[in-house]
């Protein structure tokens, strides 16, 4: 399999349960909810997607022909030491492309690889920590994992189903956009509502990093 990786940088985890670590983010190219160009944003499942995922040409992007070789990519981005190092497999949508070669070769270098993906697809086999961020009008498949994280408001989603998934933790994010300042309000006002949600924020924009 051709890995098609849109970037890949060290850098601090900015939001959900691992904010504030060390990672590597391992941004696949591509994703089933919009296909990344402004002349679909409007009919796209997911409209309000602030990330660039397409192409090859981000920083440490690039087409990888095994696994073994997109896994030493990450690794020279992780540098030297022997802690237990941590990837952040993204997107786009990483279950596009994320599979059990990749896994087994990240994991064989010493990373706990962390995915985050919306859910459309059975997250298999299973990262070491797994992150689903549903989308409303899309079908959520994956409704286990160790969080979910929903982007807010967003119309058409039903908390009470999703409080019945089986989640360790649930945290809410206020979305980013022209209208944010309401966006964390209304965040706010739902954690305080629903004590079963925790309230993340996106640390890396507020400090600066990628």
């Amino acid at each position: 399999m051709t890995y098609t990786v849109k970037e890949a940088f060290l850098t601090l985890q900015g939001e959900g349960m691992q904010a504030g670590s060390r990672a590597v983010f391992l941004r696949f190219a591509g994703c089933n909810l919009w296909s990344g160009r402004e002349s679909d944003r409007q009919a796209a499942v997911c409209r309000f997607c602030d990330t660039d995922f397409v192409g090859t040409d981000g920083t440490g992007g690039g087409k990888f022909g095994a696994a073994g070789a997109l896994a030493d990519h990450v690794a020279a981005l992780w540098g030297a030491g022997e802690v237990e190092r941590l990837v952040v497999v993204t997107g786009g949508e990483p279950m596009l492309q994320y599979d059990a070669p990749l896994l087994g070769a990240l994991n064989a270098r010493g990373f706990r690889v962390a995915m985050e993906s919306n859910g459309t697809f059975a997250a298999d086999p299973r990262p070491d920590w797994l992150c689903i961020s549903p989308k409303a009008g899309s079908e959520v498949v994956q409704r286990s994992g160790d969080e979910l994280k929903l982007v807010w408001p967003q119309e058409g989603i039903d908390l009470d189903q999703l409080e019945r998934w089986d989640f360790a933790n649930f945290l809410i994010q206020p979305m980013d956009g022209p209208d944010r300042e309401a966006a964390l309000q209304a965040s706010i006002a739902l954690v305080m509502d629903r004590p079963k949600w925790r309230l993340t924020l996106q640390a890396h924009k507020i400090i600066g990093l990628a």
